[in-house]
């Protein structure tokens, strides 16, 4: 089965949510709000009328959670995902909200990051995150959805340890190889060798190492930085990964228009 190609859209308060799909010509793509207020019925139902009228397919919902976030080492680790113990309560209701918005719509999971989860197995703040997560997978599970956890603030050990932890049986990994570098958690060709089994959506995007320890590294576009796409894409064809490309390029404006119609090109010459 061949990989589609897609990007990143946001779920709009009203009207069309899929024109970005639509303006690149793209058959799929990922389905993204950090606005809770709008994983409404009424707009689910609108996503699932129009992706249903255009053809597109959302491979999944990304569903973000209350603020505060702030993306970096300093941070991060005491502001983002179900890892601080001051949000996770509230961020763990507006995912099963997610949940009921992704059943509504017809998608079938939700995706998210979980932060700064703790390497030490010992640690309590672990097993908090890890009852966390099962609550959330198990209240998913009963709606038919899978939950699938972004790469980034984790190694790759950690993600499959908390995984297995969880064991939940409808877990799975959205990979952002560029998250990886930024994060300087790992090489995403060589992490695929530790969790590649359960890789059900890769994004496609671009970075830099970090070189400043306070700051992650910088995204760019992709084919230039540290992934080295043709091999990744080459790994994730060995090991049978036939899900879509999401293109998720972290800048606006017309580059940002430009730079995922490059990519498109790219992606379709190393897929084939």
């Amino acid at each position: 089965m061949k990989n589609k190609i897609g990007a990143i859209v946001g779920l709009t308060p009203e009207g069309p949510t899929l024109a970005t799909a639509q303006e690149f010509g793209l058959e799929v793509c990922q389905l993204c709000s950090w606005n809770p207020d709008l994983f409404t019925a009424e707009r689910a139902e609108a996503v699932r009328r129009e992706a249903a009228a255009t053809g597109i397919e959302i491979t999944s919902f990304w569903a973000g959670w209350p603020q505060p976030a702030v993306w970096d080492f300093v941070d991060g680790p005491l502001t983002l995902g179900l890892v601080p113990a001051a949000y996770r309560a509230t961020r763990v209701a507006t995912l099963k909200k997610a949940g009921d918005f992704a059943q509504r719509a017809g998608l079938p999971a939700v995706v998210t990051h979980l932060g700064f989860i703790p390497e030490n197995a010992r640690d309590p703040v672990f097993a908090e995150v890890v009852e966390a997560v099962r609550e959330v997978a198990l209240y998913l599970k009963e709606r038919g959805l899978e939950f699938w956890f972004e790469t980034g603030q984790e190694t790759p050990v950690t993600m499959l340890r908390l995984i297995q932890c969880v064991g939940t049986g409808n877990l799975g990994i959205n990979l952002d190889p560029a998250n990886l570098i930024l994060y300087g958690k790992g090489n995403p060709i060589d992490a695929l060798d530790v969790f590649g089994s359960y890789v059900r959506s890769v994004h496609a995007k671009d970075g830099l190492y970090p070189v400043d320890p306070m700051r992650l590294g910088r995204e760019v576009k992709v084919g230039e930085g540290r992934v080295r796409f043709p091999e990744f894409v080459r790994r994730l064809a060995e090991i049978g990964y036939c899900g879509a490309f999401i293109i998720e390029r972290e800048i606006s404006g017309e580059q940002q228009r430009r730079d995922i119609r490059e990519t498109i090109g790219y992606l379709k010459q190393l897929i084939g």
